[in-house]
């Protein structure tokens, strides 16, 4: 017996089903969509308990490989175009249309974007929003506001906003609706906040339990977390807004100058 024969003979079962599975899919021989054998079937094959071929269909679940579909089956993940934001989504002669680049990338993918708001209120910041934006930790220093970006019916973006209170009082960025046609952008404007810098902090992890549900992050897939600060003319971050987006169907895009 070689060594590679030993290293397969000591894999459990479940796995060895899983890396056979894994291995069909890579090479094209299971598509995106397609219905896995069922575990009835793999148990048959592989000559295994039908709970040792349910481990296997958990094991590439949990590898963001398949969806199980209760009463249905486990189908292979489909990997569809990602909705792709770009470092220039905050440009002006993105307001001008009056579309969102959100919604622009969704049409270009043949999706319908929307937004979805959740709440608009006058809060205590978090520790790390007060000291971004240079504000008290313990007062009700900023407005936040919430909301769900969706291509189509997927929830993709969860989109959490902080803004000083000294800018944002008696404005439209108090209201669910701002009212401006260049949305919280434009009010900033208004307010003589031009951005003249961001600063985007990404980072890549699982999402939690209340990310899962309202986001519908299927099994196994991570989620893009991403911290972005608006800098005006002088320097001043006066914006704050948290993203978590579902990794399966959101990328960014940067193209910056070299400083």
């Amino acid at each position: 017996m070689t060594s590679s024969d030993e290293d397969v003979s000591r894999r459990p079962p479940s796995q060895r089903i899983a890396d056979d599975l894994r291995a069909a899919i890579e090479r094209g021989q299971l598509a995106g969509g397609e219905l896995l054998p069922s575990e009835r079937e793999l148990a048959r094959k592989y000559g295994t308990a039908r709970n040792t071929a349910r481990a296997a269909i958990h094991l590439l679940s949990v590898a963001g490989l398949v969806v199980v579909q209760q009463g249905k089956g486990a189908f292979v993940r489909s990997t569809g175009p990602l909705i792709r934001l770009g470092s220039d989504r905050y440009s002006p002669r993105h307001r001008e249309g009056g579309i969102a680049p959100f919604q622009s990338e969704c049409a270009r993918q043949g999706k319908v974007g929307r937004v979805e708001m959740l709440s608009v209120e006058r809060v205590i910041p978090p520790t790390d929003i007060a000291e971004r934006l240079e504000l008290p930790a313990r007062q009700r220093s900023v407005v936040r506001r919430e909301s769900v970006s969706y291509a189509d019916d997927d929830p993709v973006h969860r989109v959490t906003t902080w803004i000083p209170w000294s800018i944002a009082r008696g404005t439209g960025l108090t209201r669910a609706d701002t009212g401006h046609p260049k949305g919280i952008y434009g009010v900033f404007e208004d307010q003589g906040h031009h951005m003249t810098r961001l600063r985007e902090e990404v980072d890549a992890r699982m999402p939690t339990p209340d990310e899962i549900e309202a986001l519908r992050v299927p099994s196994g897939v991570p989620v893009l977390d991403v911290l972005h600060t608006s800098l005006d003319q002088d320097g001043r971050a006066y914006e704050l807004t948290r993203f978590v987006m579902r990794a399966d169907m959101t990328g960014l895009v940067y193209n910056t100058p070299v400083e």
